[in-house]
């Protein structure tokens, strides 16, 4: 055996010293020991996430990655990291005057995509394309154009609490004409509204399915939402008139809609639409029968027609959750003539109690929601912000919250705000989870919010397409807004 000599043990601890203590991972950010919540998988403790070129590179136990201390690491020991959040329902074009501010409330807030339910295609495009200019400071932006209504339509800018965010249809080749517009113009999915006749109801659906959109919508007053799911409904905002199918009378409420409809054909298409909702929503959930709608849930789940509760505007004069000082507090991220306005409608609102039937519908929208989960139906998280005082940002974690209340976990809450959202637009290999490879849309969270799914409010940073945002830049984005 040749003996080893002294030069070369030196020639080896030479060599030793050259090489980095640890992986070395350029131009990317290394979080260690950090606890990560893929709405897929759950908790994992202490892992390592390196984040690269925009996307997820690598994640590995803390334990079995040694880094070098070369790398930008940050320190993730007591934290919790989550999937970017996502509002899938908001309205740039409701309040025109806040929009400006609404991509950095988002993002602020820890959302870092969202799905504009209706508005000015023009509009609504503004604010897609200024996302699509700067990923990395700006939430996604999904678009569907206007609210694609029938005749008399509802949201025809006649008054401030119905802006124009549809357009009225008048025949099925309308409907066509509409969509082929929308198309050309990039819409990513296309809303249903109230008053289409089934006729049109059903053209939209055709029209959408040779473009390959998805539609999302209200279930027409002129039909039962089994009907409208068999027809290819999508998804449902607000559960919106899914009282109206659930009830023993069901068939005979239908009936009398038609005829309010036909007689109110020459009124402005908001006050139809509330004189039904007045003269029928009541009604129905006093005969609410659980064996309708047992019937009506399979048939949702049998279509995969997704739920979109929105429980927190549902719910709000119920709720009351506007009222709250720390809510309000938020309003001076607004423009000042917006949180004057918005204090002054809720000292008027606060003087008057909350009705029996409003807090029996609240209780109602809980309970369907509960039953819709057990049923094996879709729910995506989403606010319609900002319409009835809903900041925007701020109310997506409100709505986490109502859903726990519904009977969601805390995780299952936090698919419907991640993972979900990204199925919903066959984006699941893209973001919404904790997987390699996937964008570096992310949360940091100071509190577990498996524990409390309030504690998704308690945000140490925001990653947005490999973009670090630590506390004080989100402080900072809050800032520049009030005082703006």
């Amino acid at each position: 055996m040749k003996k080893l000599t002294h030069s070369f043990f030196i020639a080896i601890f030479i060599l030793s010293a050259c090489q980095p203590s640890g992986e070395l991972f350029e131009d990317a950010i290394c979080i260690e020991n950090i606890a990560t919540i893929d709405p897929g998988n759950g908790l994992m403790e202490n892992q390592t996430v390196i984040i690269k070129d925009g996307k997820i590179h690598k994640i590995a136990p803390s334990q079995e990655l040694q880094l070098s201390d070369k790398n930008t690491i940050i320190d993730g020991s007591g934290k919790y990291l989550i999937p970017g959040l996502w509002d899938a329902h908001v309205h740039f074009s409701y309040i025109e005057e806040m929009a400006p501010r609404m991509l950095d409330l988002f993002l602020a807030y820890g959302i870092t995509s969202v799905r504009d339910t209706g508005g000015d295609i023009t509009f609504v495009n503004q604010w897609k394309e200024k996302a699509i200019a700067n990923p990395t400071n700006a939430p996604r932006v999904m678009v569907a154009g206007p609210l694609l209504d029938g005749m008399p339509n509802v949201y025809d800018g006649s008054d401030p609490s119905k802006p124009p965010l549809s357009v009225g249809l008048k025949t099925v080749e309308d409907v066509i004409n509409e969509i082929d517009k929308l198309d050309s113009l990039g819409v990513d999915l296309l809303k249903a509204y109230e008053m289409l006749t089934p006729e049109q109801f059903k053209a939209v659906i055709q029209q959408a399915n040779e473009k390959g959109l998805k539609v999302t919508g209200h279930v027409p007053l002129s039909m039962d939402v089994i009907g409208a799911s068999n027809a290819g409904l999508n998804s449902m905002e607000h559960l919106r008139n899914l009282e109206l199918s659930c009830a023993s009378n069901a068939n005979e409420l239908l009936e009398q809609r038609k005829k309010l409809l036909m007689e109110g054909k020459d009124d402005p298409g908001g006050i139809l639409r509330s004189r039904i909702h007045q003269t029928q929503r009541q009604v129905a959930i006093e005969n609410f029968d659980a064996n309708k709608a047992e019937e009506v849930l399979a048939v949702l789940a049998k279509n995969q027609t997704w739920q979109i509760p929105t429980l927190t505007l549902s719910s709000a004069f119920a709720t009351r959750y506007f009222e709250e000082p720390e809510w309000q507090e938020s309003f001076k991220y607004l423009s000042t003539e917006t949180e004057e306005k918005w204090k002054s409608q809720i000292e008027r609102i606060s003087e008057m109690e909350a009705t029996p039937f409003q807090l029996e519908y609240s209780q109602w929208l809980l309970d369907i929601t509960g039953k819709i989960h057990n049923a094996g139906i879709d729910i995506m998280a989403g606010t319609d912000c900002p319409i009835i005082f809903l900041t925007p940002g701020r109310s997506l974690h409100q709505e986490l919250a109502a859903l726990v209340d519904a009977g969601l976990s805390p995780l299952e809450a936090i698919k419907a705000a991640t993972v979900n959202p990204a199925r919903y637009f066959n984006m699941e290999n893209e973001l919404g989870s904790i997987k390699e490879n996937q964008w570096a849309d992310l949360l940091i969270l100071d509190a577990n919010p498996l524990d409390d799914i309030n504690n998704t409010q308690k945000i140490s940073a925001v990653i947005k397409q490999g973009n670090y945002l630590d506390r004080s830049d989100l402080d900072g984005i809050l800032e520049s807004l009030s005082t703006n």
